[in-house]
């Protein structure tokens, strides 16, 4: 197998990054876990909104395409998972292993960046981060708005499952096209961020944390509202099985097909009208 091409994915991450407005700031921000890389753009005295990208090498990069429109108003915060594909970089002797990790690293990123509370969005296993947290952090979150994500409604498809597991076994650039090109039916995605995605093959990264999804009676006890939007052509769950989960268990939740969009093409290839129903659902 070909080793991981760190000069390559440098070059296909800053590819994307050119994607981004031009006042893009990198910031580098201490914590137990190691050094957490965010992409930050608009002003600095607007509300915070924080940004987490979903898993299998997808990286703060993907959130191009919503970014200018979403830094109106908010200072957007994207960042880079730590021990994930990205530019983090995880402490040596602490990673996050369980949610509580996950939950400590988000506070104390927030900590540092002096961020009382928060918007929070996430796709796919950002998603399930982001909803955990908000079930462990009430008070730091303001709103959620979760784009198709995984293990927080529904289970994955094992069609999903087993289209996946030769680019989890043996990841490659061709295994990670190959597997991209079925999820998304063939729609072709944006080269730049196909690249990244090719490039990410291989990343030393560490184990996700990854669990059970959050339980019934936490759900129906969370207050934070909620913007569910969820992939109408996804291939990696029951789209409708998952609003309507959703919709019988949050109990201040909208819950939204998005038609002509998969999982994968989330968030870089949505539809340009889902920027604006984000930036609508922050400012309620």
């Amino acid at each position: 197998m070909r080793g991981f091409d760190a000069d390559a994915f440098e070059a296909a991450y800053d590819k994307v990054m050119a994607h981004w407005p031009a006042d893009r700031e990198v910031l580098r921000v201490p914590t137990p876990f190691g050094m957490t890389y965010v992409n930050a753009c608009g002003p600095a005295d607007a509300p915070p909104l924080v940004l987490l990208p979903g898993g299998g090498g997808a990286t703060s990069a993907s959130w191009y395409a919503q970014a200018a429109h979403l830094a109106r108003t908010r200072r957007v915060l994207a960042v880079d998972l730590i021990g994930a594909p990205g530019r983090s970089t995880p402490a040596a002797d602490r990673h996050p292993r369980t949610v509580a990790d996950l939950a400590a690293w988000l506070d104390a990123l927030l900590d540092e960046l002096g961020v009382t509370e928060a918007d929070f969005g996430g796709h796919s296993h950002g998603g399930w981060i982001a909803l955990h947290y908000a079930l462990r952090t009430p008070d730091r979150m303001r709103r959620l708005f979760l784009l198709d994500p995984t293990q927080c409604f529904a289970g994955f498809k094992a069609a999903y499952l087993l289209h996946a597991l030769p680019m989890l076994l043996r990841p490659t650039p061709s295994r990670v096209r190959a597997f991209l090109e079925w999820e998304s039916g063939g729609a072709a995605p944006d080269p730049d961020w196909l690249r990244l995605q090719e490039a990410a093959a291989g990343f030393p990264a560490t184990r996700p944390v990854t669990g059970p999804r959050p339980a019934p009676d936490a759900l129906r006890a969370l207050k934070t509202s909620v913007l569910l939007l969820v992939a109408a052509s996804s291939r990696t769950h029951d789209a409708v099985g998952v609003t309507d989960r959703a919709a019988g268990l949050l109990p201040r939740v909208e819950a939204v097909l998005v038609p002509g969009v998969s999982h994968h093409a989330l968030p870089q290839s949505a539809p340009p009208e889902l920027a604006c129903r984000l930036t609508e659902f922050l400012g309620e």
